[in-house]
């Protein structure tokens, strides 16, 4: 017999318990891979269980069960009430049932028809179809494509009385090919690594022509690079595509306000950040062109949702506004901590972990230049696309990133392809050399799976949306040296 959990809920009872949750997670999917136009993965992904939460004497507690039966449950509750009872008596900050506000309601991924319901053998035709596109020469030596779909289910019921529903479909997919001549190797991937994630349907394979197109210019552009010349050393303006705009924003936006880290959550493990809580409302993070949003309401992106994994409803809310830093990436309970206006934005990877801060979809706002205008301006720069490799320090200030591909820009025109681009800057000074922003039509929205944050590990997925973005004097170097 199936479990009502809102009626199971309801009936939870322990001395001085002031609010209490059940958060039921499902979650399934297949990813297949092929190298070289043959099967190489084919794996089947199944998990579900749930996370009970007690809020006593203004202390939160977590535990989590792969049984969904009263016992079970039962069982998880005294774990959690025992912690929650003996961790109250050390308490730092007391919580209150304001921390968890009463919440209705439902969320589904934008999805015609469902990706699972794709077979096996169109998946796998066009992978092997995706293959044979990146395959432009005999000096391809590795040809990879894949595709993930995943499905998720969730529940969230509360003493309160909160009912919420979401379901959630992500699809992913992948091309890359390997270019090798003598000692020289070079490859190129579709937009980054696993850059292509979104949340939708099975509609996603409705046009195939379009993926194999855009592999076959993947391989040809794996060719290019082995002949090309270094990316110079110099500095130079330098152009960004959406697809390394996406890595920028999430190393250098995105786990800097993150309210957690800010008070030290996660300096043991991931380190701390350069923003003080004393910036939020103060600090120019960067030009005036600087638009950031948390925004987990756009239509198709990785980490959209209507509400966060502790039940609080999300909305779209401006992190950095012309430039000027106003609002952090937490919780309430990182509000109420820091005193600092946060969002909805406490994530769990699955079932048993605890949510904490965590980016959703973070995202530039588009500007009002025009690809053209943007590459018309300049005597001497760089265009990069396609993160490859990034380094950060602890206080994502100083960072170093490498791009897949590259095109010098001169006399206001894209000419010839560079291998091996890199660029390094810091992150205050780098943002307020953003002297143009591209519009909607630069704009781009990719995702990536596995933002990793948090003890135990929480690998969790974020979506980053932006628009072509140019910036002054920003010192880039090749592989050469």
């Amino acid at each position: 017999m199936t479990l009502d959990l809102q009626k199971f809920v309801s009936h939870i009872s322990f001395p001085n318990l002031e609010w209490a949750s059940v958060r039921l997670s499902r979650e399934s999917g297949v990813s297949r891979v092929f190298r070289d136009s043959r099967p190489d993965e084919n794996n089947h992904l199944f998990t579900a269980g749930a996370t009970v939460e007690v809020l006593v004497n203004g202390q939160f507690a977590y535990a989590s069960t792969p049984i969904i039966s009263e016992k079970s449950l039962h069982q998880a509750l005294q774990k959690a009430y025992t912690q929650a009872l003996k961790a109250s008596q050390f308490a730092i900050y007391k919580f209150s049932v304001l921390q968890r506000p009463k919440v209705t309601g439902n969320y589904s991924s934008p999805s015609a028809k469902k990706a699972s319901n794709i077979s096996p053998t169109i998946q796998s035709e066009l992978l092997t179809q995706l293959c044979m596109a990146l395959k432009a020469s005999d000096k391809i030596v590795k040809t990879l494509s894949a595709v993930d779909v995943t499905e998720v289910e969730s529940e969230f019921y509360s003493t309160n009385g909160s009912n919420v529903q979401q379901n959630f479909s992500y699809v992913i997919w992948e091309c890359e090919a390997v270019a090798q001549e003598n000692n020289k190797v070079q490859k190129r991937t579709l937009n980054g690594s696993y850059a292509n994630s979104v949340q939708g349907g099975a509609e996603i394979f409705d046009h195939p022509q379009q993926l194999i197109e855009r592999a076959r210019l993947v391989g040809q552009q794996a060719l290019e690079l082995l002949s090309a010349p270094e990316c110079p050393t110099e500095a130079l303006k330098l152009v960004l595509a959406p697809d390394q705009m996406m890595l920028q924003i999430h190393e250098s936006i995105g786990h800097p306000l993150e309210l957690d880290r800010i008070l030290g959550d996660e300096r043991n493990y991931a380190g701390w950040s350069f923003v003080k809580l004393s910036d939020f409302g103060n600090l120019k993070y960067g030009s005036p062109l600087l638009n950031v949003t948390f925004d987990p309401t756009v239509n198709g992106e990785f980490a959209s949702y209507n509400f966060d994994d502790t039940g609080v409803a999300a909305s779209r809310e401006h992190l950095i506004q012309d430039g000027i830093l106003v609002r952090g990436l937490g919780g309430l309970e990182s509000q109420v901590r820091s005193g600092t206006p946060g969002v909805a934005n406490m994530r769990a990877s699955s079932w048993n972990r605890a949510p904490i801060d965590r980016m959703a979809n973070l995202n530039i706002e588009p500007g009002d230049s025009t690809f053209e205008s943007i590459i018309g301006g300049i005597e001497r720069g760089i265009y990069m696309e396609s993160n490859r490799s990034w380094s950060i320090d602890d206080y994502r200030n100083k960072f170093q990133f490498g791009c897949e591909y590259a095109r010098l820009i001169e006399n206001g025109k894209i000419t010839n392809v560079v291998k091996n681009p890199n660029y390094r800057g810091v992150t205050d000074s780098f943002w307020h050399n953003l002297y143009a922003v591209g519009n909607a039509a630069t704009r781009g929205i990719f995702g990536t799976p596995n933002c990793g944050k948090g003890e135990p590990n929480q690998a969790i997925r974020v979506g980053h949306a932006s628009p072509v973005c140019a910036f002054n004097n920003v010192e880039v170097f090749g592989g050469a040296n």
